[in-house]
C-alpha cells in the first residue's frame, strides 16, 4: 500500500501525540476494528415454530445469510439464503416451517422487497418484484401458514395498500386498499387480526396529533383521539384473541405510555402495566394464547414485570443461567422452547436454547467471540440535570485502565467523544456498544445523551423538544460535557461531537452555533438545510408530516421557514473553525446526498476545509462492514489527530469498500495513500 510524504510524515505526528495522553491506556491492547465493526459470526437467533430447527444470520464469503440447522445437531447447519452484497439482516420463520422469509433493499433506499426461501431445496422467491415500491411487513398467522400480511406503496407511493401474498407463489389479493386519508387525517398504518382481517386504522391529524380508528360494520369509527402532545406516546399494537380487544400503548392522561387494552365496541380501557419514570417497551406475548405476560420497562437499565405468574419461575431461572440483561427473542409455538439472549457492556450477545419442561438452558454460542477476553469497558448509566432541571439519562465509558478506584472519574481528564443518537425520536440504552469500546479503547472518555426529545422517558421529556432543533435539545448537549468536565471526566478544551442522522445535524450545529465549544466534529448523514430536509421527506412519510411540521417547524408559513432557515446548519457555516468529517450514503431516502453535497460546497466556496466521504452502495448509514471498517478508519485517524487518542493505521481496511473521498482525502493523514492503493 503507498502512503505519500506527507501522510508519512502526519501519520508520525498523531503517533507521537498518542503517546502522551493517558499512561494509563499504554499498556490496554489496542482491539482491531475489523473485531469491533466487521460481521457478527452468527445474530438473530430464532427457533422454527415446530421447535424442529434453529436459524441465525452468519457470514457467507462476507456477507451475512440466514443459517438453518437442526435443534439437536447444530454442525449440521447449512446457509439457506446466498445474498452477495448487503446481507440479510430482518428475517423471520413462516408458518410452514419449511420457509424463511426476509427483506432487502437496493444500496440502501430501502424500497424493501420481500423474499421467502424454501429451506429444503434453496429456491427463493420474490414475493414483490416493483421497482421503486416499499415493501412493509404487516401481520404473520398461524392461521393462515402458507400466507402473509403484506404493505405496497405500488398504487400510490404516499400510502401502503394491504395485500395477502402466497409464500409459494407469491399470487396477490388486496386486503385492504388506503384510502390516503380518514376522518381528516393521514393514515400511517394499519393493524390486523389472526385472519387477517383489518380491525384498526392509526391516522395522524393535521394538528400533529393522532387517531386510531376502528372498522365497524364497513365503517371506520373514532376509538381513541390523542392531541400532537401524545402523538409519539398513543399507538395501536395489536389484537387479542378474542378479537374484541385491542392492546395499546396510551399516554393520555398521564405523562409515560402505558400498556393497555381498550373494547373495540365500548371504547372502555383496562391498564395492563405503567411505571412513573419509563414508558412501557417490550412485551412477552404467549405464542397461541396472545395474553401479555411481561413488559419491559427502560430508565437507566431494561427491567421485566412479569404479569402472567406461568413465567415466573422461569425468569427466575433464567437470571441464575448468565450475567446481563435478559430477552426472550423466540418461541416455538408450543412454547416448550425459547430462545434466550443476554445483552451485558463487557462482552458479545450470548445465545441460551431454553427447554422450559425440564427448566435447563443450553449455551449455543455468542454474537462475537473474538471479544471474548479482551478489555472491553463498562458503561456506566448516570442522571445528569439539564440547566432547565431536566433529568437526562446518560452513559458513559471510561478506558480501561483510566479509573483506577473504580469511583467513576478517571485519574486526570480525557479527551472526550460526545455520541448524539438519531431520531431524534429514538434513545441510547445501556449494553454492549462497539462505538464506545472503540473510543475508549483508544483513549476516549465517551458520553451518549438522551437529550430532550429522546423517546421512552413520558411525553413530557418527548414533548420538551418541540421546536428546539438547534436550541434546548443541543443546551442539552453541552450540559451533559459540561458535566463531564465539573466532574473531572472531560477535557474541555479536547472534546468531539460525533453523530448520524439527527446525531450528524447535531454535529452540524455544533460546529456552527457553538464554534469555540467542539475540538472537531464528524457527521454521519446529517441534514444541514432544514428546509430542503422537509421538502424532500420520502413520499410515504406523507402522513407523519404534520408532525414534523408542529416539532419541528412549518414550512407553509413565512414564519416558520425562516424559522427552519435559522436553525440550519448551512446558514451559519461562516462560523465553522473547527475540523470536520462527512459521510454519505448516496442512495439515502431520508437526509438526501444534497444535504452533504450542500454544506460542504459552501465550505468550499468559503475555503473552509472539509473531509466528505461517500458511498455509493449506501443509504441512511452504512450497512456493508467494509464501508463501516473504511469509514471508521478515516474517523480513528482523525480524531487521533485532533484529539490525541491512540489509533490503528488504516491499513487494508479500504479494500472491498466502495469509500470516495471526492473532497478533503489530503486533510487526514493516511487517507490520500489508502484509496491509492485500492
Amino acid at each position: 500500500m503507498r502512503m505519500n510524504f506527507k501522510a508519512m510524515v502526519g501519520a508520525a505526528l498523531v503517533s507521537v501525540a498518542s503517546i502522551g495522553t493517558a499512561t494509563a491506556q499504554t499498556e490496554t491492547q489496542l482491539i482491531g476494528r475489523d473485531v469491533l465493526f466487521g460481521n457478527p459470526e452468527r445474530a438473530s437467533v430464532q427457533i422454527s415454530h415446530d421447535g424442529s430447527m434453529l436459524s441465525w444470520l452468519a457470514p457467507v464469503n462476507g456477507v451475512l445469510n440466514v443459517w438453518v440447522a437442526p435443534v439437536d445437531n447444530l454442525d449440521a447447519a447449512k446457509a439457506v439464503t446466498s445474498d452477495t452484497s448487503r446481507g440479510v439482516r430482518n428475517y423471520f420463520w413462516a408458518y410452514t416451517n419449511d420457509q424463511i422469509v426476509y427483506l432487502q433493499d437496493t444500496g440502501g433506499d430501502e424500497n424493501w422487497r420481500v423474499y421467502a426461501t424454501d429451506i429444503k431445496t434453496g429456491e427463493t422467491k420474490d414475493l414483490t418484484p416493483f421497482d421503486g415500491v416499499q415493501a412493509q411487513i404487516n401481520n404473520v398467522s398461524r392461521k393462515h401458514p402458507g400466507e402473509i400480511l403484506v404493505g405496497l406503496n405500488n398504487r400510490n407511493p404516499q400510502f401502503h395498500d394491504l395485500y395477502r401474498v402466497n409464500l409459494r407463489t407469491g399470487e396477490m389479493t388486496m386486503a385492504q386498499e388506503n384510502p390516503g386519508m380518514i376522518n381528516g387525517g393521514f393514515v400511517a398504518g394499519f393493524v390486523s387480526d389472526d385472519d387477517y382481517a383489518v380491525r384498526l386504522a392509526q391516522t395522524f391529524t393535521q394538528d400533529g396529533g393522532t387517531e386510531v380508528l376502528t372498522m365497524r360494520d364497513g365503517e371506520w369509527a373514532s376509538l381513541v383521539k390523542a392531541g400532537p402532545e401524545d402523538s409519539l406516546t398513543t399507538a395501536a399494537l395489536g389484537i387479542d384473541l378474542s378479537g374484541r380487544h385491542a392492546y395499546m400503548f396510551d399516554s393520555l392522561d398521564r405523562d409515560t405510555a402505558a400498556l393497555i387494552t381498550i373494547d373495540l365496541e365500548t371504547g372502555e380501557k383496562a391498564l395492563i402495566a405503567d411505571h412513573p419514570l419509563a414508558d412501557a417497551g417490550g412485551v412477552m406475548i404467549h405464542p397461541t394464547r396472545q395474553t401479555v405476560q411481561a413488559v419491559s420497562f427502560n430508565y437507566e437499565r431494561v427491567n421485566w414485570r412479569i404479569l402472567d405468574r406461568s413465567i415466573e419461575r422461569d425468569l427466575r431461572y433464567l437470571r441464575t443461567v448468565a450475567d446481563g440483561d435478559i430477552n426472550v427473542t423466540s418461541r416455538s409455538l408450543d412454547d416448550s422452547n425459547w430462545i434466550i439472549a443476554y445483552t451485558m457492556d463487557t462482552g458479545p450477545v450470548r445465545y441460551y436454547l431454553y427447554d422450559r419442561d425440564a427448566q435447563k438452558a443450553t449455551f449455543l454460542f455468542t454474537n462475537r467471540s473474538a471479544l471474548e477476553g479482551l478489555p472491553l469497558a463498562e458503561m456506566k448509566p448516570v442522571v445528569i440535570e439539564a440547566r432547565d432541571g431536566l433529568k437526562l439519562v446518560n452513559y458513559y465509558t471510561l478506558p480501561v485502565g483510566s479509573d483506577t478506584n473504580g469511583d467513576g472519574t478517571p485519574e486526570q481528564p480525557l479527551p472526550m467523544v460526545l455520541l448524539v443518537h438519531g431520531g431524534p425520536w429514538g434513545r441510547d440504552s445501556w449494553g454492549y456498544n462497539g462505538l464506545h469500546q472503540w473510543l475508549s479503547n483508544r483513549g476516549y472518555a465517551v458520553m451518549s445523551v438522551n437529550f430532550r426529545g429522546s423517546t421512552g422517558f413520558g411525553k413530557e421529556f418527548v414533548n420538551a423538544a418541540d421546536g428546539e432543533w438547534a436550541g434546548a435539545m443541543h443546551d442539552d448537549l453541552i450540559d451533559s460535557v459540561m458535566w463531564a468536565v465539573d466532574q473531572g471526566i472531560a477535557d474541555e478544551s479536547r472534546v468531539a461531537i460525533m453523530g448520524g442522522s439527527y446525531g450528524g445535524y447535531a454535529t452540524l450545529v455544533g460546529l456552527t452555533f457553538t464554534p469555540e465549544f467542539f475540538a472537531c466534529g464528524v457527521d454521519i448523514v446529517g441534514p444541514s438545510n432544514l428546509v430542503t430536509l422537509l421538502e424532500t421527506i420520502p413520499p410515504y412519510w406523507a402522513a407523519v408530516a404534520e408532525m414534523f411540521r408542529n416539532r419541528v417547524g412549518d414550512l407553509s408559513t413565512e414564519d416558520g421557514r425562516a424559522f427552519l432557515v435559522e436553525r440550519s446548519p448551512i446558514t451559519h457555516v461562516d462560523a465553522i473553525t473547527k475540523p470536520l468529517l462527512i459521510g454519505q450514503g448516496a442512495n439515502d431516502p431520508r437526509v438526501k446526498q444534497a444535504e452533504s453535497d450542500q454544506i460542504v460546497e459552501a465550505m468550499q466556496q468559503k475555503n473552509i476545509p472539509v473531509t466528505y466521504v461517500l458511498f455509493p452502495d449506501e443509504g441512511h448509514g452504512f450497512a456493508r462492514p467494509e464501508n463501516n471498517q473504511s469509514f471508521f478508519a478515516v474517523t480513528e485517524t482523525f480524531l487521533a489527530e485532533h484529539l490525541g487518542g491512540r489509533y490503528e493505521p488504516i491499513g487494508d481496511d479500504f479494500e472491498g469498500s466502495s469509500i470516495t473521498v471526492p473532497v478533503g482525502a489530503d486533510e487526514i493523514p493516511g487517507v490520500s495513500g489508502a484509496l491509492g492503493g485500492q
